[in-house]
């Protein structure tokens, strides 16, 4: 993880583009509560993985380019 995360940033997990561009809801010391759309919530260790930074908090998310398509889109 590099930089200073906080609550509203858009984020990526680099190891699991396939849990889509996901929201930070909490960051405590390491410690960063992240929803993913495809994940659900998760927490991430700081130490552990990496995160990064798609789009700032009052931005609007990015496009999900690595979500699953399970061709239930626009039904």
């Amino acid at each position: 993880m590099r930089g200073v995360l906080q609550p509203g940033q858009f984020v990526r997990l680099a190891g699991r583009p396939d849990w889509g561009i996901g929201q930070v809801q909490s960051v405590d010391n390491d410690r960063v509560t992240v929803n993913f759309p495809h994940a659900g919530k998760v927490l991430v260790r700081g130490g552990a993985a990496s995160l990064v930074v798609v789009a700032e908090p009052g931005a609007p998310p990015p496009a999900d380019t690595h979500a699953t398509d399970d061709g239930a889109a626009g039904a």
